[in-house]
């Protein structure tokens, strides 16, 4: 099975996965592939560096400011954006490896396509592509995105938070940032998957249990 656990950041997702990945490994061959495209751990991990590091943040931050404006990104900025798709193309593609060995996969986070400008989507879906560069790699990230999107989860596990659970959790994220990440993704589909709501502010134990509960019906259905 390809089970895909998908919420906004504080939702849990790592805890929840990691748990689940036991207790799937006690069944059989199961791995946990993180399909994310990290660009706000890398973020975080730069401004903790010592003497430059909040200076280099900023910068990082100033270039997304530009690529979000009217003029869309440049060279620069598009090509780092593209970089992020292609790590997440090639953990994908490992992770698809790993699938037709028969090998259980646990998602951490999933492409999506069905709210562009939400997380996980495309990384030019929000952004104007006025430059020509920008749309040619977009053009290119869509082909990827849509065939990536074709391989759909059989089961996905999302995890709901509120704004205030989730600021409490992630108390370094901009709030702004998680109530947009928690809207987008209340709104996301993935194909015909079916789709488990689950309401992570809940204590961990009970979030397992249920998660556990959705896949193991999901389970004997497939057998």
């Amino acid at each position: 099975m390809l089970i895909a656990i998908v919420g906004s950041d504080g939702a849990g997702k790592s805890t929840v996965g990691s748990q689940l990945l036991t207790w799937l490994q006690t069944q059989g061959p199961a791995e946990l592939c993180h399909l994310g495209k990290q660009s706000g751990n890398l973020a975080r991990s730069v401004a903790r560096l010592p003497l430059m590091g909040k200076k280099l943040n900023h910068t990082i931050r100033k270039k997304e400011e530009k690529a979000l404006s009217t003029r869309g990104p440049g060279i620069p900025e598009a090509l780092v954006i593209y970089a992020f798709t292609l790590r997440r193309l090639f953990r994908f593609m490992r992770m698809q490896r790993l699938r037709n060995k028969g090998i259980t996969i646990l998602a951490d986070r999933f492409p999506q396509i069905s709210v562009p400008d939400a997380i996980d989507g495309p990384g030019f879906g929000r952004l104007r592509k006025d430059h020509a560069l920008a749309r040619i790699l977009a053009g290119i990230e869509d082909r990827q995105f849509r065939w990536m999107t074709r391989h759909a989860p059989d089961l996905v596990l999302r995890l709901n938070v509120d704004a205030d659970t989730a600021i409490a959790r992630k108390p370094d994220h901009s709030p702004d940032s998680l109530a947009r990440k928690i809207d987008g993704i209340s709104r996301i589909t993935f194909g015909t998957a079916p789709i488990v709501e689950i309401d992570a502010t809940r204590p961990l134990e009970d979030v397992v249990d249920a998660a556990k509960t959705a896949i193991s019906r999901a389970m004997a259905r497939q057998n």
